[in-house]
């Protein structure tokens, strides 16, 4: 074979082989390799809990290790506004929270937009709950609910921070149960049961999981559209009158220079352990709600409607202008 027939022959091959998925680094199985899975905020907290919930799951169904590593500051902004900047091969994901990464650029400069963020899953969330000690004179809501109008701005609140998921939930019910009470920010969810269990406040607007990290607390009520599993004799805001459903929803973002094969492949993967009866077992037991909105039009869709309403409970909230 002369020289050229040979190089023609390779050319031939190499084309064959790229048809059928079996040349260069893109045709190999992901993952190959360790994933490294950054979470924008300090250990600890529910984005940790629940990476380290999908961690062994990762490891059980693709063979390779979840890396966690965390990147605090500016309430998940500092990790977020680098997470383009970063490589886009797949091998680096990012945790998300909403409503952060909604209200945050509304509120000033933060070095990126919601739009910027390119999410693949919105694999869970924190639903909002009224917390109170178990000794808390508050047996039912509308315990609280009276007491609140006969106490006009003294029913103090703990709660995650302003602008949090937490807040958005005190501005939200103040108005639907005609009450006005005072919500008191605290860094994290720790600090804000920190507070309840010392009774600096009289209640905690907090999240499902507070009681169960928490002993000698107890929940008033769950903003679900149906009672949690773990509490199924805790009432529904819904149930009780008050169209609140609401909470902190977690997700995984990419770089945006991710191929789109990739997402979806990470797609499948994050959908694959969300619906592992194990998994979601465990994330009821640690009182997280599991959300199955996957990268295409369900994702579009979630977050069009997810900008649309924490912007405006932002605003009622006089978090944004």
């Amino acid at each position: 074979m002369t020289k050229l027939g040979k190089l023609t022959l390779t050319a031939a091959l190499a084309a064959a082989a790229a048809t059928f998925g079996l040349a260069g680094p893109a045709a190999a199985e992901f993952p190959e390799k360790p994933v490294n899975y950054i979470i924008p905020f300090g250990a600890g907290g529910e984005s940790d809990i629940t990476a380290r919930f999908q961690e062994p799951f990762f490891k059980e169904k693709f063979g390779q290790n979840l890396v966690i590593s965390y990147k605090p500051g500016g309430g998940g902004a500092v990790a977020w506004a680098q997470l383009n900047k970063m490589p886009g091969d797949g091998y680096t994901i990012m945790g998300t929270n909403l409503p952060h990464i909604v209200v945050q650029p509304l509120q000033k400069d933060v070095g990126f937009t919601t739009d910027d963020l390119v999410n693949i899953y919105i694999f869970h969330y924190t639903p909002d709950a009224i917390v109170v000690n178990e000794d808390s004179q508050f047996k039912t809501l509308q315990d609280l609910i009276d007491y609140a109008k006969e106490n006009p701005g003294k029913t103090t609140f703990s709660g995650s921070g302003k602008g949090t998921a937490n807040h958005l939930a005190q501005v939200r019910f103040d108005d639907l149960a005609g009450i006005k009470t005072t919500y008191v920010p605290f860094k994290g969810t720790g600090a804000a049961a920190t507070a309840l269990l010392g009774k600096q406040v009289v209640a905690e607007w907090g999240y499902t999981t507070v009681p169960a990290k928490y002993q000698g607390m107890r929940l008033l009520a769950v903003a679900m559209e149906e009672r949690h599993p773990k509490y199924p004799d805790v009432p529904t805001f819904k149930e009780l009158g008050f169209d609140l459903v609401s909470g902190a929803y977690r997700g995984i973002a990419v770089p945006g220079s991710t191929p789109e094969d990739i997402r979806q492949k990470l797609a499948d993967m994050i959908d694959e352990i969300n619906n592992d009866q194990r998994f979601i077992d465990r994330m009821i037991d640690g009182g997280f709600a599991v959300t199955n909105v996957r990268y295409g039009p369900d994702l579009d869709a979630f977050m069009e409607k997810a900008k649309k309403d924490f912007a405006a409970a932002a605003k009622a909230a006089d978090v944004i202008k």
